[in-house]
């Protein structure tokens, strides 16, 4: 199995997930490969002390542009794309190896859903599941992975999926979830900025009260709880921060 995939695992300050992760990952594979994004912590140091290969790409703000790159340094066949808040079960894996033991001509690669998990419970409602993301690639029919912020690869062939998920802990505080929504949300305001966009009072409402419904009713995000609530509110609010975000661009370059 070795050499027929590689794993391919993309960090940034991931100290507290990066062993779990390996750990994981060894479960299908020892060919691991880690990007890892200029880490200022201990990440380099486990990543070492485990003996996975690593190289290191300039840091960026999300993890598109490292793809590309890391797919380059696979010389198997397969690569199974993961990140280090996520985890390979047995399941998983096992599911993994019957498909690329037994390939089918003409596929390209394969969606594997996420069961996301937030403050341990696992969002099934709000939009959340299944949350498939295409992971498992085979080289041979890979074109390209956009650098855009959540762009998916240009694979020739067909893409079918896997029925066992991939766990991903999606967010392990509130702390770390602000952070984010500050990062990505203004990344998101600036392609709305270059495209022209615009928001205002109206639109800071719309925006809110859009997602909420969305999320909360929609998509019945309230049958998980106390946390899915939570999460529809939070999710809301980062929608409503991407038009204040390009309120204020708009405002910072008015004429004077």
């Amino acid at each position: 199995m070795s050499k027929k995939l590689t794993i391919i695992i993309f960090t940034h300050n991931e100290e507290k997930n990066i062993k779990d992760c390996l750990t994981s990952a060894k479960k299908l594979t020892n060919n691991i490969i880690v990007i890892d994004s200029e880490s200022t912590d201990k990440t380099i140091e486990i990543i070492k002390k485990e003996n996975i290969p690593f190289f290191t790409f300039p840091y960026q703000y999300y993890v598109e542009p490292a793809r590309n790159f890391g797919i380059k340094k696979a010389t198997s066949d397969w690569i199974l794309i993961l990140d280090a808040d996520e985890r390979i079960t047995d399941q998983l894996a096992e599911e993994i190896k019957n498909k690329i033991n037994h390939y089918q001509k003409n596929i390209g690669g394969y969606k594997i859903a996420r069961k996301n998990i937030f403050l341990d419970k696992w969002l099934k409602y709000g939009g959340w599941w299944p949350d498939y993301q295409i992971r498992l690639i085979n080289k041979n029919y890979f074109l390209n992975w956009p650098e855009e912020i959540h762009s998916t690869p240009v694979i020739k062939g067909k893409i079918e999926f896997l029925s066992t998920p991939l766990i991903h802990l999606q967010h392990q505080g509130f702390d770390q979830m602000v952070n984010k929504t500050i990062i990505f949300e203004d990344l998101e305001a600036n392609l709305l900025y270059e495209g022209k966009k615009r928001g205002n009072t109206l639109t800071f409402f719309r925006k809110f009260l859009g997602e909420l419904f969305r999320r909360l009713i929609k998509k019945a995000g309230f049958l998980d709880g106390t946390i899915g609530i939570i999460e529809a509110i939070y999710q809301s609010f980062s929608k409503t921060i991407t038009y204040l975000f390009l309120y204020e661009k708009y405002q910072k370059n008015r004429p004077l």
